[in-house]
């Protein structure tokens, strides 16, 4: 049986498990944060990032049945997230639609599912299978650590960008200002939960494998973002590889 890690070493292990995988590394992130893709690359994002990140809500909902009626703080967590994803205030998908209006796309092509890649849909089933197949808390592992708590450094890189060089307005951005807030408030509750309920030494491990796999389907998608939609007009070699040398 694996022996049982102390928060402080868990933590660690946790952080290490996402660590080098970031979907900054991926070349579409590179080109978006160096201002090199056009809108319409950007208008591609959109349409499959939203088959990604719609359905959060309703991963989190599987998730939030499961968890044990003990784990309070959890649920409430699970919930207060549904809510700001789905109620509080304007919902995170219609922002992402606003971004993606602006980017040059329509509303109807953004909510078509026909319009994402077979990654995009690989990432989407993936979390689905993760929130209704595995224990709650290594769930909120995956989800929450390995995939949610990525997103403020992800954003904080690319958002100048498109206020610098591509000119979108603050309202046309509201979708990254707001997760790089929100999400970095729920990646530290996610690692808060897992480490007060991963109790065994042996569901530590499922939740440190769990992570690793979530940093890299996102990377993995990120990356076939650029391969499906950049590559013909943007190659590789024209992006700086020491740009892809981000934590």
């Amino acid at each position: 049986m694996p022996e049982l890690m102390n928060h402080v070493d868990f933590r660690t292990a946790l952080e290490n498990a996402i660590k080098g995988k970031s979907a900054n590394k991926a070349p579409f992130s590179v080109a978006w944060a160096s201002g090199k893709l056009s809108r319409a690359h950007l208008a591609r994002w959109a349409e499959n990032h939203f088959h990604y990140v719609g359905p959060f809500a309703d991963y989190l909902a599987y998730v939030y049945a499961r968890m044990p009626d003990g784990y309070t703080e959890a649920k409430d967590f699970l919930l207060a997230n549904m809510y700001e994803e789905e109620i509080g205030g304007d919902r995170h998908t219609d922002l992402l639609i606003r971004f993606a209006e602006a980017c040059g796309t329509t509303r109807e092509r953004v909510i078509d599912p026909d319009n994402m890649s077979a990654t995009t849909r690989g990432l989407q089933s993936w979390c689905y299978a993760v929130a209704m197949r595995e224990d709650p808390i290594v769930a909120v592992a995956g989800l929450v650590v390995g995939l949610e708590s990525q997103v403020p450094s992800i954003y904080r890189r690319q958002t100048p960008t498109l206020r610098d060089k591509y000119k979108f307005s603050d309202e046309e951005v509201e979708f990254f200002d707001l997760h790089i807030v929100s999400d970095e408030i729920h990646g530290e509750r996610g690692y808060q939960i897992v480490l007060e309920h991963a109790n065994t030494g042996e569901l530590q491990q499922r939740c440190l494998k769990i992570c690793e796999v979530g940093a890299q389907m996102r990377l993995l998608y990120t990356t076939a973002l650029y391969w499906d939609y950049v590559a013909k007009d943007l190659p590789i070699e024209q992006l700086e590889m020491s740009e892809l040398k981000v934590a």
